[in-house]
C-alpha cells in the first residue's frame, strides 16, 4: 500500500506544477546542464576559495563540466563579532554573518548580466579559556560549513531562474 502511494505522490504533484529542478524534463534536460556550463570567477581570500569550490562541486553534479556559456561573479564577505562577553572582557563565543552578492552574466560580447542575488548565514562557535588552537580549527569548520550552506543557496537560486526561463512542459 505504501509502494503504491509514493508511486501516485509524484503523479499528483506534477498536476498542480510541481516539477523536478535538477531531474529531466518533459521539453529537456532540466537545469543540471545549464548549471554545469557557468564558469565560477575567483573570490578572494580563503573563504572565497572554499565557496568557490562548493559551487563548482554543485555545478558539476551531473557529471563533467561542459564548455562554459556563463559566468558567475561572487563577492564574499565574512564577519565576526565577540557574543558572550565575560567579566574579563573574553569572549566565549563568536558569531560569524557570510554575505554573498552573485550575478550571472552571459558570455557574449556585451556580458549581458542575466541574473542577480544575495545569500547570507549565520553561524557561530565557543571559545575555550587558553584553548587557541582549538578556537582556530573551530573557526575553519564554521567557515567551511557556512561556505558549503552559502553555496547551496546560491545554487538554488541559480537553478530557479533557469527553471523559470524554461517554458512550462
Amino acid at each position: 500500500m505504501k509502494i503504491a502511494r509514493r508511486a501516485l505522490l509524484p503523479l499528483l504533484l506534477s498536476g498542480c506544477g510541481f516539477h523536478p529542478l535538477y531531474g529531466p524534463r518533459g521539453d529537456g534536460p532540466g537545469v543540471s546542464a545549464e548549471l554545469a556550463q557557468i564558469q565560477v570567477g575567483l573570490i578572494p581570500e580563503r573563504s572565497g576559495q572554499l565557496l568557490r569550490e562548493s559551487l563548482r562541486t554543485r555545478f558539476e553534479r551531473g557529471g563533467t563540466a561542459i564548455a562554459p556559456r556563463y559566468d558567475l561573479n561572487i563577492i564574499y564577505a565574512i564577519s565576526s563579532d565577540g557574543v558572550a562577553i565575560q567579566r574579563d572582557n573574553s569572549t566565549s563565543r563568536v558569531r560569524i554573518l557570510a554575505r554573498a552578492s552573485w550575478a550571472l552574466s552571459a558570455q557574449d560580447a556585451k556580458r549581458t548580466q542575466l541574473a542577480t542575488g544575495t545569500a547570507q548565514l549565520v553561524d557561530g562557535f565557543n571559545v575555550f579559556v587558553n584553548q587557541y588552537f582549538a578556537a582556530d580549527l573551530e573557526r575553519e569548520a564554521a567557515e567551511r560549513r557556512m561556505s558549503d550552506a552559502v553555496a547551496e543557496d546560491i545554487t538554488l537560486q541559480v537553478a530557479a531562474w533557469f527553471d523559470r526561463q524554461k517554458p512550462a512542459g
